[in-house]
């Protein structure tokens, strides 16, 4: 299943009735969609054509033409084999190994499809710019948001990653206008989390939210939204595919930034490296 079929089937309930009849046409012919013009879509659907673009816009897209893009590009990519592939009883080493490489291959491919270039380039502006940056996750999440703050410390900025919650409204209350607060969490529905961004966002920082793919809380409240793959839907043991993709967006703004401000970066990159070696306990 795509992501952006995935998302629909997620918050299928959640939508109102008119949308409801469009998203259940859409689940069951999204082969002719794809080719359809929004007014042949809204006689096939009963749905008028303002409730398809409130329920683009919904989803994160500029409109119908960009939904049906990027939905015919996902459904052109669908591997063979599409299900997410868990823990099973006794399941010999080979298969592990071969089914965790297809999860987290997958993931990484899903989640590139569902960047927003122009997104990310805002997120990575605001970054450079920032004068403090706060990074919040619980759980996992708050794994991933260590991960990015031994990155960013090591090119010389000031940030701290937050996963007391009491701690992360702390945080968040003295933060200014010239700083980001960066929110992680998969499902975007982490309360925790979604509290220190409303918290930020009252102080006038920029806010910028990580999640899975489609609507969220998390992404409701943030400034630039960025998303990840739907790969881990249901139960999910171990968080991991939805780990790798957190990581490799991470990893993409890292970078990013650092080969947007080279001359500066780098030879910060060096000194903390160097400082390292010279003070680290001797063996």
């Amino acid at each position: 299943m795509s992501n952006i079929i995935q998302a629909i089937a997620d918050k299928l309930n959640h939508l109102h009735p008119k949308e409801q009849v469009l998203a259940h046409y859409i689940l069951a012919h999204s082969d002719q969609v794809i080719t359809m013009g929004i007014t042949d879509l809204s006689t096939a659907s009963t749905a008028s054509t303002a409730t398809i673009s409130r329920f683009c816009k919904a989803f994160h897209f500029n409109g119908y033409t960009d939904f049906k893009i990027k939905l015919a590009t996902e459904l052109a990519g669908q591997p063979h084999s599409q299900s997410y592939q868990d823990i099973v009883a006794g399941n010999s080493l080979h298969k592990i190994i071969s089914a965790m490489e297809s999860n987290h291959l997958r993931s990484i491919t899903d989640t590139t499809r569902l960047l927003d270039v122009t997104k990310l380039q805002r997120a990575i502006d605001s970054l450079n710019k920032a004068k403090r940056i706060d990074l919040y996750g619980v759980a996992t999440s708050g794994i991933i948001a260590l991960d990015f703050q031994q990155k960013l410390v090591r090119i010389g900025m000031h940030c701290s990653a937050v996963q007391d919650p009491h701690m992360q409204i702390t945080s968040a209350s003295n933060l200014q206008p010239d700083d980001v607060a960066f929110a992680i969490s998969y499902s975007g529905e982490t309360q925790e989390t979604i509290a220190a961004m409303k918290a930020a966002k009252e102080r006038g920082a920029t806010t910028i939210s990580l999640t899975r793919y489609g609507t969220n809380t998390l992404s409701k409240e943030a400034d630039i939204t960025l998303f990840t793959s739907t790969l881990e839907a249901g139960i999910r043991r171990g968080d991991m595919a939805s780990r790798i993709a957190q990581l490799h967006v991470i990893d993409i703004l890292f970078t990013a930034l650092v080969s947007s401000n080279f001359s500066q970066y780098v030879p910060q990159l060096e000194l903390s490296y160097q400082m390292v070696q010279k003070y680290r306990k001797k063996r």
